[in-house]
């Protein structure tokens, strides 16, 4: 049996990329309670993540599509 695939994600990673810059921009400035602070930290993670996945897929296509000596 193979693994599920995992849905695709709805954020392109320019869309995702953009999101974590706003989200370690509002981190940095600061004054956050405690909780918008993790909050928007857990977020980060998501989009980095989500980040991960496109370019993981785009190393994946490129093999793929390189020539085999």
């Amino acid at each position: 049996m193979s693994e599920p695939q995992a849905p695709e994600p709805t954020q392109t990673y320019e869309q995702a990329r953009e999101e974590l810059a706003d989200v370690v921009r509002k981190l940095e400035a600061g004054g956050l309670t405690l909780e918008e602070s993790l909050a928007l930290w857990e977020r980060g993670e998501q989009l980095a993540e989500l980040c991960q996945h496109w370019l993981d897929r785009a190393r994946e296509r490129l093999a793929a599509a390189a020539p085999t000596e």
